[in-house]
């Protein structure tokens, strides 16, 4: 079963906005020396827009459509360049069927961000590039549709703390390597 684990080299980090999702995947993957992989940008890069211009001129539809299109190229490099990569998905990149069962035949390890919806809407209180971030009873009701889906990761981390505290508890989950220093 560890070897198992072992040639799994896809680690995907998933929760709400505010998570810290991007932030810890940047700092696990520093630390185990894989490759980082942030979705949303890979989206902004490819589309030379930021995110609220893609939903304001195209619509969330082809939003996901494009979504799904980058995440299925970050899954075949993976496989193709044979080097293990942590991505941090976007907030509602989990809740397309389709990029679930793309990460699961991937063979990817879902890891949940958890943060308790009263620090989320703290921690994005102030920011206003959040196209799904229109006011805090939509935000709460978005929450609440999304978590049976983000209860599907293989793993839960609470993510309420400072992210290198994220990271060690990532790591404590027994699923990498073991990194020397």
């Amino acid at each position: 079963m560890t070897n198992e684990i072992r040639l799994r080299k896809l680690v995907c980090l998933t929760g709400f906005m505010g998570s810290g999702k991007s932030t810890t995947a940047r700092q696990l993957a520093s630390q185990l020396g894989w490759l980082n992989t942030d979705l949303d940008k890979r989206i902004t890069d490819a589309t030379q827009l930021t995110i609220p211009d893609i939903f304001a001129r195209m619509g969330e539809p082809e939003f996901r459509r494009i979504e799904h299109e980058q995440l299925a190229r970050v899954v075949a490099e993976t496989a193709a360049m044979q080097k293990p990569r942590i991505v941090s998905l976007g907030g509602g990149t989990i809740m397309q069927p389709q990029n679930l069962a793309l990460l699961r035949d991937a063979g990817a390890v879902l890891i949940w961000l958890h943060c308790p919806v009263e620090e989320l809407l703290h921690r994005c209180a102030h920011i206003t590039d959040r196209p799904l971030f229109r006011d805090e009873a939509s935000f709460r009701r978005l929450y609440e549709e999304r978590l049976p889906t983000y209860e599907l990761a293989d793993y839960r981390v609470e993510s309420q703390s400072e992210p290198s505290k994220v990271v060690e508890q990532i790591l404590a989950l027994g699923i990498f390597p073991r990194v020397t220093a």
